[in-house]
């Protein structure tokens, strides 16, 4: 049903639901995992690709992590770290990646903190048909 799925991941210590909910789907699944983590901080918006920053270090091997804890799960995973707007390079990498189900997990935020931080899922959910597989967690 899911062959490949995109998991979004932020850094946070809400990809840790996110994480394990997904391993247990992709083993029922046997689906393919595209690991994805959007860098969006200044040399990345201003650089894309080009950009060298901690930050762009520091997510890299926040990716390799994971992906190795899904490898070491057998569950096959691969990364790709995008440079931008979160919800713009989720829906990118989930249609040119021909994904099934898109990974996304929830900060919890209320009212005033989508206005202040924005809400990823809820410019993805709109703008995309590919299905959305959201797991909820709790506020940080």
């Amino acid at each position: 049903m899911y062959k490949l799925i995109l998991v979004t991941l932020d850094g946070t210590a809400c990809d840790r639901a996110l994480i394990e909910h997904v391993k247990l789907l992709a083993k029922q699944a046997q689906s393919k995992l595209m690991l994805l983590h959007v860098a969006d901080g200044w040399a990345a918006r201003t650089y894309g690709e080009d950009a060298v920053s901690p930050e762009i270090t520091e997510d890299t091997a926040y990716l390799r992590r994971v992906q190795a804890e899904f490898l070491t799960a057998e569950i096959p995973a691969e990364i790709k770290l995008a440079y931008g707007s979160p919800p713009v390079e989720i829906i990118k990498a989930a249609e040119t990646l021909k994904c099934d189900l898109i990974a996304m997990a929830g900060h919890g935020h209320r009212l005033f903190g989508d206005i202040l931080h924005g809400s990823t899922i809820t410019q993805v959910r709109h703008k995309t048909s590919i299905p959305l597989l959201l797991v909820r967690t709790k506020k940080e």
